[in-house]
């Protein structure tokens, strides 16, 4: 009989961009994958919320995307009214690509509140943006995350070696996606980046929106990918993965 794969996450992706959001999330859970559904807007965490309780696989997180800062205004207000609700916050951040450089002083400023509400609770999980301003963010996650209970995972992370290596030093974890995986720059990174602070990622559906209804499949395509660049077997790898996942996660409720 052929054994289960190990470690199956996805600790990034929009389930709620999907049409069948609820059998996304239904089959995560029947298929035992630990999942963090992050939402881009606060409007989308009710349902999530609704949809994830009690579950034992699948998490949500409370987000408010860096892209739609400036064109939704009282979206963060709406993100701070859900804030108790939500032990796992994402997707948050700084977009510094070129049809988001406008903005960026005002998303700079909605993700320093973020940081700053967040850092005031207990314990919680941040999944964070960095596209094109990888600088930015490392400043303001080390300038306004104090509480040591605070975990920060780096979404799709492209920055530099050295940069990898301060994140690596500030404690942080990195997602890691597919495409990501094929990428000349992730053998730079993997050479900064320890096993102990990978976790896995899909970023679904924006990657390969063919595998909608095979997001296992994906998600074992990145692991084989990871496993190869570790020199390490599948079984090995899952071990790992899992005690990545429960050294940052918090406990099931």
């Amino acid at each position: 009989m052929k054994q289960p794969v190990v470690g199956l996450q996805d600790l990034h992706c929009h389930l709620d961009l999907y049409p069948d959001f609820e059998e996304q999330i239904q089959s995560r859970e029947r298929n035992g994958v630990r999942t963090l559904t992050v939402t881009t807007t606060p409007k989308a965490w009710p349902r999530n919320k609704e949809l994830t309780h009690g579950l034992e696989f699948v998490r949500a997180a409370l987000g408010l995307h860096p892209e739609l800062v400036a064109g939704a205004p009282g979206e963060l207000e709406i993100w701070e009214k859900y804030l108790h609700e939500a032990e796992y916050i994402g997707e948050v951040g700084l977009d510094g690509r070129r049809d988001n450089k406008r903005s960026l002083p005002k998303q700079i400023e909605v993700f320093t509140h973020i940081l700053k509400c967040c850092d005031r609770l207990k314990k919680r999980v941040i999944s964070v943006h960095s596209a094109g301003a990888i600088k930015d963010v490392l400043r303001l996650l080390e300038s306004n995350i104090h509480n040591s209970e605070t975990r920060v995972i780096l979404h799709w992370f492209t920055g530099a070696k050295s940069e990898a290596e301060r994140a690596v030093q500030n404690g942080y974890y990195f997602s890691v996606n597919q495409r990501m995986l094929t990428t000349k720059k992730w053998k730079e990174l993997a050479s900064a980046i320890p096993l102990q602070r990978l976790l896995v990622e899909t970023d679904a559906p924006f990657i390969h929106k063919k595998y909608a209804d095979q997001e296992v499949q994906l998600i074992k395509v990145s692991m084989e990918l990871m496993a190869e660049s570790f020199g390490l077997d599948m079984r090995g790898l899952g071990n790992i993965l899992n005690q990545n996942f429960f050294r940052l996660f918090i406990p099931s409720t």
